[in-house]
C-alpha cells in the first residue's frame, strides 16, 4: 500500500523562489496527511513553459539551487517535481527526492515539437527510464510527452517491473483535451496492467492555460481519483497493488518488449520498503467533469485573471459597445479580477445606437462595475476636418469608418497610460481570422481575452454564463440583436461576411484541419464563399502579428499553433 499526493500547482514562470516555496509548503501538507509520495507537475522549479530563459546560465543554476532545496525539505517522505537539469546539455528533467536527498533523475526522452511545443529548442533526450522501489512498490517515473507512446517509456518500465506509473506534466488545455488525455492514460493503464498517476498544473501562461484534471487510473482502466480543473489541488489516493502483485505472479508471463530499441535503458533504484503505520483519515476526491463549454468558461477566467496578475496589473479596460464580444470579455474579467477592478468605458458616435448604450449600462449593472461615457461625435469631426485637403474628392468609405475605431484606440489607451491598467481587447477569432477588426483601433491592448473564441461560440458562453447564474448577465437585447460594427448607418456584419453559422465552419476548415478550398467546397460550401474567406484569412496574417496576445482555446490558435509566413504567394484556388 502507497498512498500518494498529486499537487497541481500553478508556478509561475521565473518565480524560482516562491515556486520553491510553495512546493515546499505542499510537500508539509502532505506530510501531515501521511502520504508516502507526491508529485509535482512538469518543470515546477522554473515554471512551464520557461522558453529562451533557459539559455540563461544564472537561471538555470538558481534553479538547480532550488531543486536541492525541494530535496532537503524531503525528510519522511518522496517527492517528485520537475526541474531544468544541467548535466553537460540541459535536460527537461523529474527529480526523485526522499529523506532529505536527491536520489535520482528521470530525463524527459520524447520531446514535443509541434503545435505550442518547442522542446527540440531547449533540451536533449534522456537515455534511461528509472523505477523505484518506494515502500515496497516499483514506481515508474517519466514527463508528460513520454506517456503518450503506446511503446516508450512506460513500456520500459513495465518490463522492469514498475506497478505504478508517476506521469509528471505540463499539458496545455484547448476544447476537448482532457477527454482525449484520460482515453490515452485508460489505454496505456490497459495495455501495460497498472495504475497511472498523472499530474498536471494548473493556471495561465501567456496564451497558454493549464486545466490540472490530475487522475489517477487502475489497471482495469477505472479513474479511482480526480483532481478539480483550473484550480490549485492536492489529490490524494491510497494505491494497494497486493492485488496486481498476485494477478501477475499467477500469470507469471513476460510482458512484450519488442520495438523498444530507442527508448531507453530501465534503470532500477532502491527508495524504501513499505513500513506499516496507521494512516491518518483523508477525503478522496473523484471529482465528475463538467461541460467542455463550462471548461472554457473556467478556462478564459484562469487565463485572464493570471495574465493580468503575473504581469504585474491590478484593474483592467474595457471599451464597452453593447456587443456580444465585449460583454463577454467584461463577464470574463469581472469574475477573474472582481468587478471592482474593471472599468468599462462607452464611446458612442454618430453610428451609435441608443440601444448600444443602453445595453453597455445594464451590463455593467449586472455584473457590478463601473462604467465611463466618453462621447467622440465632436473628436471624429474633428479628425475628418483636418484630413479633408487630402481626402478631397474621395468617397466616404472604410477610411473613415476606421477613423472612429482608432479614435476608440487613443482613447483607452490614453487612459490605460494615465492610470496604469491594462486594457483587455474584445476580438473573436472569427473576427481575427478574416481581419474583421481596425489595427490600431480596436485591437489596441495589452490582452486579448477572447481571441481564439469563435463567434459561435461566444454566443454558447453568454448563454451558458446566464443559464449558471443567479440572475440574467448578459441582457437579452445583447443575445438576440444583430452583431454591428456601428461605424456607419445601419451596418451589419453580415454586410461583409457570411452568417457565422457558415463562416465559423469554413474558418475551422481551413484554419484549423489545414483542409483545401476543393475539400471545403466538397462540404457543401458555395466556392465563391469559401474563395473569399481564404483570401481574407491569408490576406490578414499581418493583422493579427500586430495583436496583443491571447487565450489558447482551440486545438490550433493563431500564433502558437498556426505560423503562416506574411509574404506568401501561395493560393490554393
Amino acid at each position: 500500500m502507497i498512498r500518494i499526493a498529486l499537487a497541481q500547482i500553478n508556478s509561475t514562470v521565473g518565480d524560482l523562489s516562491g515556486n520553491t516555496a510553495k512546493i515546499c509548503s505542499y510537500i508539509d501538507k502532505a506530510k501531515n496527511l501521511d502520504v508516502d509520495l507526491i508529485a509535482f507537475p512538469e518543470l515546477a522549479i522554473t515554471g512551464y513553459p520557461p522558453e529562451d530563459l533557459v539559455f540563461r546560465n544564472q537561471f538555470v543554476q538558481e534553479n538547480m539551487k532550488c531543486s536541492l532545496e525541494v530535496s532537503r525539505h524531503t525528510k519522511g517522505i518522496t517527492a517528485i517535481f520537475g526541474f531544468v537539469e544541467l548535466d553537460n546539455k540541459l535536460y527537461n528533467s523529474a527529480a526523485i527526492a526522499s529523506e532529505g536527498e536527491m536520489k535520482g533523475i528521470h530525463k524527459k526522452i520524447f520531446l514535443p515539437n509541434y503545435g505550442v511545443f518547442d522542446e527540440e529548442r531547449y533540451f536533449a533526450s534522456g537515455d534511461t527510464c528509472p523505477v523505484f522501489t518506494i515502500n515496497g512498490i516499483k514506481v515508474g517515473v517519466n514527463v508528460c510527452e513520454d506517456i503518450w507512446y503506446p511503446k516508450g517509456p512506460t513500456t520500459v518500465q513495465r518490463v522492469a517491473g514498475a506497478e505504478l506509473i508517476v506521469n509528471i506534466n505540463g499539458s496545455p488545455f484547448h476544447a476537448g483535451k482532457r477527454e482525449d488525455r484520460e482515453s490515452m492514460l485508460i489505454e496505456r493503464a490497459l495495455d501495460h496492467g497498472l495504475f497511472i498517476a498523472y499530474v498536471n498544473q494548473v493556471g495561465g501562461q501567456d496564451e497558454l492555460v493549464f486545466d490540472g484534471s490530475s487522475v489517477v487510473i487502475d489497471p482495469e482502466g477505472s479513474v479511482i481519483s480526480r483532481g478539480e480543473s483550473f484550480v490549485e489541488d492536492l489529490v490524494i489516493c491510497d494505491i494497494d497493488t497486493a492485488r496486481l502483485q498476485q494477478d501477475r505472479d499467477a500469470n507469471a508471463q513476460e510482458f512484450a518488449a519488442e520495438g523498444l530499441e530507442n527508448v531507453g535503458a530501465p534503470v532500477h533504484k532502491h527508495i524504501s520498503n513499505e513500513i506499516p503505520q496507521p494512516k491518518k483519515q483523508f477525503i478522496q476526491k473523484n471529482i465528475q467533469p463538467t461541460s467542455s463549454l463550462e471548461e472554457v468558461r473556467k478556462a478564459l477566467v484562469i487565463g485572464t485573471k493570471d495574465y493580468v496578475n503575473k504581469t504585474g496589473f491590478k484593474k483592467v479596460l474595457i471599451a464597452l459597445s453593447g456587443g456580444i464580444d465585449s460583454s463577454l470579455v467584461a463577464a470574463i474579467a469581472a469574475e477573474a479580477l472582481g468587478p471592482d477592478n474593471v472599468i468599462g468605458v462607452s464611446m458612442p458616435s454618430q453610428f451609435s445606437s441608443e440601444g448600444s448604450e443602453t445595453d453597455a449600462n445594464e451590463l455593467a449593472k449586472n455584473i457590478g462595475i463601473r462604467i465611463e461615457s466618453i462621447p467622440i461625435r465632436q473628436i471624429v469631426t474633428s479628425m475628418e476636418l483636418a484630413l479633408q485637403d487630402q481626402f478631397h474628392g474621395t468617397e466616404w468609405g472604410v477610411a473613415e469608418e476606421n477613423i472612429q475605431s482608432r479614435i476608440r484606440g487613443n482613447l483607452i489607451m490614453a487612459m490605460s497610460n494615465k492610470f496604469g491598467w491594462m486594457v483587455l481587447t474584445t476580438g473573436n477569432k472569427s473576427e481575427m481570422a478574416v481581419g474583421y477588426a481596425t489595427i490600431y483601433g480596436d485591437m489596441a491592448g495589452g490582452f486579448s481575452v477572447i481571441k481564439d473564441v469563435p463567434k459561435l461560440m461566444v454566443y454558447n458562453l453568454c448563454r451558458h454564463i446566464n443559464e449558471i447564474s443567479s440572475s440574467i448577465v448578459i441582457p437579452q437585447n445583447i443575445l438576440d440583436k444583430p452583431p454591428s460594427a456601428e461605424l456607419r448607418p445601419d451596418q451589419k456584419d453580415t454586410d461583409s461576411l457570411p452568417d457565422y453559422d457558415i463562416l465559423d465552419p469554413i474558418l475551422e476548415a481551413y484554419v484549423e484541419r489545414d483542409n483545401s478550398f476543393q475539400e471545403i467546397v466538397a462540404d457543401g460550401f458555395e466556392s465563391e464563399t469559401v474563395a473569399n474567406i481564404i483570401s481574407l484569412v491569408d490576406r490578414n496574417e499581418y493583422k493579427r502579428r500586430q495583436s496583443p496576445p491571447g487565450i489558447k482555446i482551440t486545438p490550433r490558435n493563431f500564433g502558437r499553433d498556426r505560423r503562416m509566413p506574411l509574404a506568401n504567394k501561395f493560393r490554393s484556388f
